[in-house]
């Protein structure tokens, strides 16, 4: 079906939903804060294969150890009772691995890889995502994304009912995103470092064999 100034329906159609959900997704994926770098040359980030474990398991931090709540206050006195609940739980080491799972999930999502996504994230979260990785290829769009450095990784809360485990972690990133359209033109973001803050929630049931820290919800800060 053609449009009267003779564009196809179906391709406007299919823009504009990509657009919306685009924009959707920023609540999920972050947002920048208004820091700009110099302009950086864009790279796709290679995400680690294997298992995503987010608890015991991950490499410590580059630039080491980050730092943990309070052990006194509220959060630090969730984070112990998560530890009287299961013993292979360590705050530290689920801070390593959610920073590794950050990495991995934006690499994931920018590269459309469902596969990868999938293990990480809760069902709500990971259909969201594939909502909006369908309109991307939909238009042909491809996404273009580097984490220069996470400034900021930071336990901000954190719950448990029964052995219902639920961490929030703060992610402050310097990133490059881009998406490009069909003939590799710029149509979203900029090749500029920009700084965004993510807000993450991480859930697990604690005690089971399974370990994996799932996605349950993220929003811009």
């Amino acid at each position: 079906m053609q449009a009267s100034g003779g564009f196809p329906v179906d391709l406007v159609l299919f823009a504009m939903i990509a657009a919306f959900l685009v924009l959707r997704l920023r609540s999920i994926l972050g947002k920048r804060t208004g820091f700009e770098g110099a302009p950086a040359t864009v790279a796709q980030p290679v995400a680690r294969t294997g298992a995503p474990v987010i608890d015991g398991q991950a490499e410590a931090a580059a630039q080491g150890a980050r730092p943990l709540p309070d052990p006194g206050g509220p959060v630090g006195r969730t984070l112990a009772a998560m530890r009287g609940a299961d013993k292979r739980f360590d705050a530290g080491q689920f801070l390593a691995g959610a920073e590794h799972a950050f990495r991995m999930i934006v690499a994931a999502f920018a590269a459309g890889d469902r596969a990868r996504l999938r293990p990480l994230l809760a069902n709500d979260t990971f259909e969201a995502f594939e909502r909006v990785i369908s309109a991307r290829e939909a238009v042909g769009e491809t996404q273009r994304t580097e984490i220069r450095e996470i400034e900021e990784a930071a336990i901000t809360d954190a719950s448990l009912s029964g052995n219902a485990a639920s961490i929030v972690v703060r992610f402050v990133s310097r990133q490059v995103n881009l998406t490009l359209d069909k003939g590799g033109s710029p149509v979203l973001g900029t090749d500029a470092v920009t700084e965004i803050v993510d807000v993450w929630t991480f859930e697990r049931q604690l005690g089971l064999k399974d370990l994996t820290w799932r996605l349950a919800a993220a929003r811009s800060a």
